[in-house]
């Protein structure tokens, strides 16, 4: 495995909002995937939900993906590009990582599990009201932050 591997029980992986090839969420499918494989994903989860919201929008396979998580970010992006399902182009992907940088609960259920990780991990924050807003606050404080 690389020397790049995460170790998510000492670290969190990236934040949804850093992006790879214009691709938010990527960045922290890879070192999710990549600490999978090593067994140092702590309590993440490759292929989650979220992650899906990625794999699903190109059309690739995780477990497809999952082989190549040796390589670098660059080589993987490169692999994605040449095995997607569904190529996307520069204003597709920009749209895309836009609508999920802004994505929140749309239904009840969703907005309660939300607010249960907001006001467990920052009460007092009038800020946290997208999915990754609550994943960076739950990142920080998961590690020792005071959020």
């Amino acid at each position: 495995m690389s020397l790049h591997t995460p170790d998510l029980t000492k670290q969190p992986p990236r934040s949804p909002r850093v992006r790879l090839g214009g691709y938010a969420i990527l960045p922290r499918c890879l070192d999710k995937g990549r600490a999978t494989v090593a067994g140092k994903n702590g309590e993440y989860h490759y292929a989650c939900p979220l992650d899906h919201q990625f794999l699903d929008f190109v059309g690739i396979d995780p477990e497809a993906l999952k082989k190549e998580l040796n390589k670098s970010d660059t080589e993987v992006l490169a692999w994605i590009k040449q095995h997607a399902k569904h190529p996307r182009t520069a204003p597709e992907v920009i749209a895309w990582t836009h609508w999920q940088e802004h994505r929140a609960p749309d239904n009840t259920e969703g907005r309660e599990y939300l607010n249960g990780l907001h006001k467990a991990g920052a009460p007092d924050r009038e800020d946290i009201i997208t999915w990754f807003d609550v994943l960076d606050m739950d990142d920080y404080v998961s590690f020792g932050g005071k959020a």
